[in-house]
């Protein structure tokens, strides 16, 4: 089975991409499954909106997960209730709407869990990441409720990152960091057999600082007069990983990056 996941996807043009692209990736790819990580998908570069999240999963996305603006967009605490194809982070106020793992059906017909969380370093306030993991593995195992799992690790640090790949190890298809946006030349599998890369970039414009507009964001770092950030307008790279699964163990055989189009060209 062939895994794609796709990095945080920014504003209007990183929408645009995934729109006009992606069911051709999927088929040139040979893709059985693929996951995007929307949560900087609304206009305003924060955020999902039902609209957008229907047109993912019209496109070729079988799940989408989240981050730290999960709920920028109000309506999302309403749609999410509905809505087992998005995610927010399993590790969030289990008070809040929506649900941190789920289990599909790939085009192969495997069982896929899908897993969202967020990191405890640098980002909002969340339940003990390593902690919530733990009680996930009590409970769920790979082989025996879902023939693969992937697991979404949104955080700020790489050391915590790196933890999670290493923690997980063997009992995961794939561990896949984001929140970055900046795609890192790590991909490979680890020695249990666990798929890992520490973050999967983004679906937005390069030519930026992370997504938004760059000399908005330069003007803040000054402290001139400036503008709350918007995202940057010109071509979206598409980022993320490929990963290939042993439909046998449901560990990584093979793992490349993925980054197509605009300033950071195609290196596939």
């Amino acid at each position: 089975m062939r895994i794609l996941f796709l990095g945080d996807v920014v504003g209007q043009t990183g929408c645009s991409a995934i729109k006009q692209n992606l069911q051709k990736i999927i088929k040139d790819e040979n893709i059985d499954f693929t996951i995007v990580n929307g949560e900087n998908a609304a206009i305003e570069g924060v955020g999902i909106t039902q609209n957008i999240l229907d047109e993912f999963l019209s496109c070729g996305a079988d799940v989408v997960t989240s981050g730290n603006h999960i709920w920028d967009q109000k309506e999302t605490y309403e749609f999410i209730k509905n809505q087992s194809r998005l995610l927010r982070p399993l590790n969030m106020d289990k008070n809040l709407p929506g649900e941190g793992f789920t289990i599909l059906n790939s085009r192969a017909g495997l069982k896929v869990g899908v897993l969202n969380l967020m990191g405890n370093i640098f980002m909002k306030k969340c339940d003990d990441l390593f902690m919530t993991l733990k009680k996930f593995l009590e409970n769920k195992s790979l082989k025996k409720d879902y023939d693969c799992l992937v697991v979404d690790i949104h955080g700020e640090i790489t050391s915590e990152k790196m933890a999670v790949g290493h923690f997980l190890d063997g009992k995961a298809s794939l561990v896949v960091g984001t929140h970055t946006h900046v795609p890192t030349n790590d991909a490979r599998i680890l020695s249990n057999g666990t798929g890992y890369m520490t973050d999967a970039g983004m679906c937005g414009d390069y030519d930026s600082v992370i997504g938004m507009d760059k000399n908005n964001s330069i003007k803040r770092f000054l402290k001139e007069v400036s503008k709350k950030h918007f995202p940057s307008k010109g071509e979206s790279s598409i980022s993320g990983v490929i990963v290939d699964v042993c439909n046998k163990t449901g560990l990584a055989l093979n793992i490349k990056n993925f980054i197509t189009g605009g300033v950071l060209k195609t290196n596939i």
